[in-house]
């Protein structure tokens, strides 16, 4: 069921809201959280089908603001409220509001939003495009108890990540790094089967891809070793390389589907480690609305660190690798103490 509202306010949308479950038979409100999604119009088709996909594991009120340009001046000074209805069929398993917002009512989208959100219920925003340097300073962030971002869609992606260490609140996230999620885990499932310490890690990927970044954070933050990085020409992460005192653990992806997993006195073995759709990393968010202390302590690391050539490779001879001096102090992460806590050894990674 699908109803248009030209000209409306939020209180005429929550009418039709009653309305139209009243319609369809299903009076009950059984959504467990409110998804925003702040976006463009060239970017909200596949920001929502998306979110309809992940509704399917976790059905929700899916709210999709879209901030329209006025043409001209007289234009910008006419506020007007557009909605789009969708219950039932067309919005799958939840609840889908389309608001389309013109002239001054742009700057405050908050005031249109406060009203719809689910009462009780947890609120996340996402970014698809285009997010604020500080999302939980932004007004529609400061509702959400969770923020999901994309550096990827940046057009400088590792300036980003600068960028959102300083800012960073606990409730921050980014797609950048849930896409590394099954290397993490793959990683650290391997470094569990051989008792080494890692002395060394080179990561492999294309140039421009925040993830690759994010994962030479996460493990030099880690590890507490030094991390290169090299460019591949991908598609995404292409691979792993762990030396160790035992030998080498080489986590190798040339197709962006299917990994080689090879480790020094173990046959390889192939690992399924597919490049996910959106849909697949919204719904990881989605199963999680606390800090992700992990992700903080990579991001914060610093990427900045992790690019910076140390004296012995000013010149990037071997093709554009650059080396990361070790962690040390209290900048370095794996002290024993935090290890515990981790129930993971300091030597080996800890999956998300």
């Amino acid at each position: 069921m699908k109803t248009d509202l030209t000209d409306t306010t939020a209180s005429k949308i929550n009418k039709a809201l009653v309305l139209g479950r009243r319609a369809i038979g299903t009076p009950a409100i059984g959504m467990v959280l409110t998804l925003v999604i702040v976006t463009d119009e060239e970017n909200a088709y596949d920001a929502l089908k998306a979110a309809s996909d992940a509704a399917h594991e976790h059905p929700s009120r899916t709210l999709v603001v879209i901030k329209r340009v006025s043409r001209s001046p007289r234009d910008r000074t006419k506020s007007r409220l557009d909605a789009e209805v969708r219950l039932g069929a067309d919005a799958g398993t939840g609840e889908t509001i389309v608001l389309r917002l013109y002239g001054d009512v742009v700057d405050h989208a908050q005031s249109v939003v406060l009203p719809l959100l689910l009462p009780d219920a947890p609120v996340v925003v996402w970014w698809p495009v285009n997010a604020p340097l500080d999302p939980a300073g932004d007004p529609l962030g400061a509702l959400a108890q969770r923020r999901v971002t994309d550096t990827y869609a940046c057009e400088e992606p590792v300036r980003e990540l600068a960028a959102r260490a300083d800012a960073y609140t606990p409730g921050d996230t980014d797609l950048s790094w849930t896409r590394i999620t099954p290397w993490r885990s793959m990683l650290a499932a391997a470094l569990d089967q051989v008792d080494c310490k890692v002395q060394a890690v080179e990561v492999e990927g294309e140039e421009y891809n925040p993830s690759c970044e994010l994962l030479g954070m996460w493990l030099a933050d880690r590890l507490d070793v030094p991390v290169k990085r090299t460019a591949s020409n991908g598609p995404g992460l292409t691979a792993v390389r762990m030396d160790t005192d035992c030998g080498p653990v080489v986590l190798d992806r040339a197709d962006g589907s299917l990994a080689n997993l090879s480790i020094q006195g173990q046959p390889a073995r192939a690992v399924a480690l597919k490049r996910r759709e959106t849909a697949e990393l919204i719904a990881e968010e989605l199963r999680r609305l606390d800090p992700d202390d992990t992700y903080a302590s990579a991001l914060r690391y610093g990427v900045d660190r992790l690019n910076a050539p140390d004296a012995s490779d000013k010149g990037g001879a071997d093709g554009g690798a650059v080396a990361v001096p070790a962690p040390v102090g209290t900048a370095a992460k794996a002290p024993a103490k935090d290890a515990a806590q981790e129930k993971t050894p300091v030597k080996k990674a800890a999956a998300k």
